[in-house]
């Protein structure tokens, strides 16, 4: 495992960390804490030092078996956390001060944990960019010792560059793949400039970059992948990264025939990722620890060549970006 620098935490993490959403979110399979603790528990003893969690997957259940895991080896470990999705409804005026205090009390009540690493807002609406006192009240909570870092996880890039001019946040969470490229052309220049780190989420387009699904496979009625195609519970972009399934299959199947078989398009789609100097860790997901270990095995990948590079970008602007480049 290769490990990079989180901006200005200071923090060396893992350039394969462990995003949580699947092992307490919505896949369409019940939460399983006995196989949540295998498969964290499998990405740490594979060199995995960065986890990212949130107290809306599987109503906090997430939180709770992360914080029991990393108690033992706490020194090793950077956890992060995202609060903000649990309001009802999620609008910009539940984002204030004391929603904020609450909510990262309750982190902390989950994990165990007597300071969370890094905090962030959970994909809040776009308005809430601009309220100091949401940023200012997380700053107060870094001085009383309650949190360490703060960041957000935003749809957009305007949002990530609004949210990088507040004083003191260390971090941004977006999502970016090779179906979605945008922050490359503003967000990581600026990121870079002001020392932030780039956390990236949804690095598979929820499983469209393994190569492994097609017209045949079958979702579960719970499992975001059927239901929210086009947004009908959350934003759109979170599913497939907004990209239209037949369109994305498609494009797969062109990415395919630039990459080989063996370690495979996921692998290859993870250092894609890990090309770009800005990117600080890449958190793919896993359900299960043996996909956990073959994520990580994409750091120790050699970099992809230039006529790989090439042929990502041009599928991308040839069959994803008039989809997916405005609106994100």
């Amino acid at each position: 495992m290769n490990y990079r620098l989180l901006g200005k935490t200071g923090f060396k993490v893992s350039e394969i960390g462990l995003g949580t959403w699947q092992v307490g979110g919505t896949w369409g399979q019940p939460f399983d804490a006995a196989l949540a603790e295998r498969t964290l528990l499998a990405a740490i003893d594979a060199g995995v030092n960065f986890i990212d969690t949130a107290d809306v997957y599987s109503g906090q259940q997430s939180e709770r078996v992360v914080g029991k895991v990393v108690k033992a080896r706490r020194d090793q470990l950077f956890i992060a956390t995202k609060v903000g999705r649990r309001l009802n409804p999620h609008d910009a005026a539940g984002y204030n001060p004391q929603s904020i205090r609450r909510f990262v009390e309750e982190a902390l009540q989950n994990t165990g944990l007597e300071t969370l690493d890094l905090v962030q807002l959970h994909c809040p609406p776009t308005p809430v960019y601009a309220k100091a006192d949401v940023f200012g009240e997380l700053a107060k909570l870094k001085q009383e010792g309650k949190i360490r870092h703060f960041g957000a996880s935003v749809e957009k890039v305007e949002e990530a560059l609004q949210a990088i001019e507040h004083d003191g946040l260390a971090t941004i969470q977006i999502i970016f793949n090779m179906f979605r490229q945008k922050p490359i052309e503003a967000f990581f220049p600026a990121a870079q400039k002001s020392n932030i780190g780039v956390i990236v989420r949804v690095p598979l387009a929820s499983g469209l970059l393994t190569g492994k699904i097609n017209r045949e496979t079958q979702f579960d009625a719970k499992d975001h992948r059927l239901f929210n195609r086009q947004g009908e519970a959350f934003d759109k972009g979170e599913t497939f990264s907004g990209v239209d399934f037949e369109t994305g299959l498609a494009a797969v199947e062109e990415l395919k025939q630039h990459f080989p078989a063996e370690p495979g398009l996921a692998a290859s789609a993870l250092r894609w990722c890990l090309m770009f100097d800005a990117v600080s860790s890449v958190i793919p997901g896993a359900s299960r620890p043996e996909q956990a270990v073959r994520n990580i095995q994409a750091s120790a990948l050699p970099p992809l060549g230039a006529a790989q590079m090439a042929a990502v970008a041009d599928i991308y602007e040839r069959l994803i970006k008039p989809q997916v480049h405005p609106l994100w």
